[in-house]
């Protein structure tokens, strides 16, 4: 097989993966509290990761990172998982998958945001009509749903998925110090002192895991949104000699998981979730291809 073939191979396994698991997350939250959703598949991920790392015979490459890398994934695992899937989990629960999903799909222009911000580099005057459609699909879905379709969304669930979605921008400005290690290292690094914050969190935090439909729902997340995915979008990468459409076919993850989320969870999907979607998907690829049509002409 081609290498760009293996490429496409994986990011499809990639994007099914990340189709499935907002339905899984509201499965997982019938059952389970946030806090114990993520506490299950962030320890399922770690032990994925560990499986990959000995299968690829990586770990004598745990003896080239510094303390100071240690440290920064200290901090990462802080962000990702602990507090990024409880506050991304928590607004699952207040909100319907069709509405939480596309406003946490926001991230990418926050992140844009934020390195303008910590660079002190200025935003591309071009790159504001991208943004502004971005950010109009996610009004549109968080206050056109109550105010076109008529349905009342909770408040904080709408703040929380914001605020998710400004935590996952977050993550990747502080992982982009650690660039020099192994993309699998680095995750099981992460994911590893993410699980040992939930396990201490765990000590003051009421847990049960009796239900097994809870303790599956976890254990596939753990799977197909922190782990598999990221595994074979990094193979991905590797192989493909265009990265850019790698990126790009990642971006029909959300508009699949609508199909799926109407006929999993039997949510009806808005026109309006439609729309907003389509807006902040079309809002990123345009800031894309105006940056490379900028590239060339400069």
């Amino acid at each position: 097989m081609k290498e760009n073939s293996k490429a496409l191979l994986f990011t499809t396994i990639a994007v099914a993966s990340w189709s499935t698991v907002a339905s899984a997350f509201k499965i997982g939250l019938r059952y389970y509290s946030n806090f114990e959703l993520i506490l299950v598949s962030a320890i399922t991920a770690v032990l994925i990761f560990a499986i990959v790392i000995t299968f690829q015979k990586k770990w004598h490459l745990l003896k080239k990172i510094t303390k100071k890398e240690v440290g920064s994934y200290a901090f990462t695992g802080l962000l990702n998982p602990a507090l990024y899937y409880l506050i991304l989990f928590k607004a699952y629960d207040l909100l319907p998958a069709q509405i939480a999903q596309p406003i946490n799909y926001f991230w990418p222009i926050l992140l844009a945001v934020l390195l303008a911000v910590i660079e002190k580099s200025r935003i591309p005057a071009f790159k504001f009509i991208g943004m502004l459609i971005s950010f109009a699909g996610v009004i549109l879905i968080s206050v056109g749903t109550e105010s076109i379709v008529g349905v009342k969304l909770s408040k904080p669930g709408i703040l929380l998925a914001f605020f998710s979605a400004f935590l996952w921008a977050t993550f990747w400005i502080v992982n982009r110090r650690n660039k020099n290690v192994d993309g699998i290292l680095g995750l099981f690094l992460s994911f590893l002192f993410g699980s040992i914050y939930l396990s201490v969190g765990s000590l003051f935090v009421p847990v049960s895991l009796n239900s097994m439909q809870g303790l599956l729902s976890s254990v596939y997340v753990g799977m197909f949104e922190l782990a598999v995915p990221f595994i074979f979008f990094g193979l991905a990468l590797q192989k493909t000699t265009n990265p850019a459409l790698t990126n790009q076919l990642c971006l029909l993850s959300p508009f699949i998981s609508l199909f799926i989320i109407h006929i999993v969870l039997g949510e009806t999907i808005y026109i309006t979730t439609y729309t907003g979607l389509f807006l902040i998907v079309f809002g990123i690829l345009l800031n894309e291809f105006l940056s490379k049509k900028r590239l060339k002409t400069s």
